[in-house]
């Protein structure tokens, strides 16, 4: 008897417990090889959509005409950007390097690395006076600047441009560059230190930028009133001592920067900087020369457009037609910066902060 119940437990452990031992051993192997339901995949897709909505980056644009501030998405914002400062006949290249180079300004200012001294923005991250910030243009208004039969591919060109570039900046040794940008140099792009005294910036450095002279202001002759210059020097300078009918001869230039703009010059008895001189007839440029017309009026001559420094607009577009990809344009003229992701940038800070 004993010997058929030591039989029978025998047989139950070989039918009924070792069967269950082995499946239980083996279901994770069966787990892994089996695919995982396609309804969990779409799921987390969905689940990635919705964080990316979410954490889209959105700025606030004082915008000056209507004097209000107003939070839009960044990569729509840099769409009104690149409408407003380059022309939309540029080649594609060039409107992908201005993208560029917006994001990166307004990214600098929405994290307040470079602030004005004053809080001229209303509480705004940036404002969309151009002789401050950039300029820009909301869609509707851009669609009706160009001819109806175009609008609609020149709004597409930029958003190609703008998506195609989607959350890149540019950053120099692990910092976001100011990446100021101009119409453009008149030949010669200039040091940052030879416009704004003491700020030495080392990517933004003097580069030969050909081919601007395509430009139709790339030169261009202004005639003054000799009696309107002085009445302006004086209101600036109250202690200056000038008169209209000696002025031509009491104009001298002092020097010139690498680039052939004036640095400083002479008037009377007081020296003044070329960009205070510049600010103060509203010329287009500090690269400029002066001749007497007669004994009332004086002609001053301007080449290139803006303050020289950084991206020239003409010369990215230029070098675009020669080929160059936005991220060569932008490392020519952004001497030693990188491009790199918000996403990335962030990312990286956040760990650190952890």
């Amino acid at each position: 008897m004993k010997k058929l119940l030591g039989y029978f437990v025998l047989m139950t452990m070989i039918i009924v417990i070792l069967p269950l031992i082995i499946v239980r051993g083996c279901s994770t192997v069966i787990t892994d090889i089996v695919p995982e339901d396609d309804n969990k995949e779409e799921q987390k897709q969905e689940q990635k959509k919705e964080q990316t909505k979410a954490g889209e980056i959105k700025i606030k644009v004082y915008i000056k005409d209507r004097d209000i501030v107003e939070e839009m998405p960044l990569e729509e914002y840099i769409k009104g950007v690149v409408a407003a400062e380059m022309p939309v006949d540029f080649e594609p290249e060039a409107l992908k390097a201005q993208a560029v180079a917006a994001r990166t300004y307004a990214y600098g200012r929405m994290k307040k690395i470079y602030t004005p001294a004053d809080d001229i923005h209303n509480g705004a991250d940036i404002c969309t006076d151009s002789a401050h910030c950039q300029a820009w243009i909301k869609k509707e208004d851009a669609l009706k600047k160009w001819e109806s039969s175009k609008a609609s591919a020149n709004w597409k060109k930029i958003e190609k441009a703008v998506l195609e570039t989607e959350g890149q900046i540019l950053l120099y040794e692990n910092r976001v560059v100011n990446p100021v940008f101009h119409s453009n140099s008149g030949g010669m792009t200039e040091n940052s230190e030879d416009v704004w005294e003491g700020t030495v910036v080392p990517y933004l450095k003097s580069v030969v930028s050909e081919g601007e002279e395509a430009s139709e202001g790339y030169e261009v002759e202004t005639e003054f009133k000799k009696e309107d210059i002085v009445k302006k020097l004086k209101a600036q300078y109250p202690d200056i001592k000038v008169s209209k009918e000696s002025l031509f001869d009491e104009i001298e230039i002092l020097e010139r920067t690498e680039a052939g703009r004036v640095k400083s010059m002479k008037i009377g008895d007081k020296t003044l900087k070329g960009t205070e001189f510049r600010s103060l007839l509203g010329l287009r440029s500090t690269n400029f020369s002066i001749e007497n017309i007669d004994d009332s009026r004086l002609k001053i001559t301007t080449i290139g457009y803006g303050h020289g420094v950084g991206m020239s607009q003409w010369g990215a577009n230029y070098r675009a037609e020669q080929g160059d990809s936005y991220e060569e344009i932008l490392k020519y003229y952004y001497q030693g910066v990188y491009i790199d992701s918000i996403e990335d940038l962030e990312f990286i800070l956040d760990s650190k902060h952890n």
